[in-house]
């Protein structure tokens, strides 16, 4: 099913368009600009991956960071393009990075996104804490690989 599948990092404008897009459909309550999405770039891992030409989802690897050793891995994929085999290779490309740069794997989803949350737990992730970000309605629900 995703022999097609191609997942490349973000590194022009058309990829930051592409990437954007995902993130701001599948994450509506937290929309980001190309600017934010270029600053993010400085420091997180950002990938979009097609299915031959067509979009099909994105990714992000965060590094450890002062607040966790955990590397934070997020895989999306857009809803005409879900189970289909898509997402379970999104976050395999994401968890092997993740794996390299930190101890332990999280990820963070938008608590109304009960396919993601759903998929998540399938992987082996369990519920940390939900927090709400400055303004939202809707929380961030964090998990920690279990491993």
């Amino acid at each position: 099913m995703t022999d097609g599948l191609r997942i490349v990092p973000v590194v022009d404008d058309a990829q930051v368009l592409d990437w954007q897009r995902v993130h701001n459909e599948i994450i509506p309550t937290a929309p980001l600009s190309v600017a934010e999405i270029r600053e993010r770039l400085t420091r997180n891992v950002l990938e979009v991956a097609y299915d031959g030409d067509a979009l099909v989802g994105c990714s992000t690897v965060r590094p450890p960071s002062d607040e966790t050793a955990a590397a934070v891995v997020i895989a999306r994929v857009l809803p005409a393009y879900r189970r289909r085999g898509f997402g379970s290779a999104i976050y395999q490309h994401c968890l092997d990075r993740g794996r390299q740069l930190g101890d332990g794997i999280e990820t963070h989803i938008l608590a109304s996104n009960e396919e993601g949350l759903r998929f998540a737990k399938a992987q082996g992730f369990v519920e940390v804490e939900t927090y709400l970000l400055p303004g939202d309605t809707i929380p961030f629900v964090e998990l920690r690989l279990a491993e």
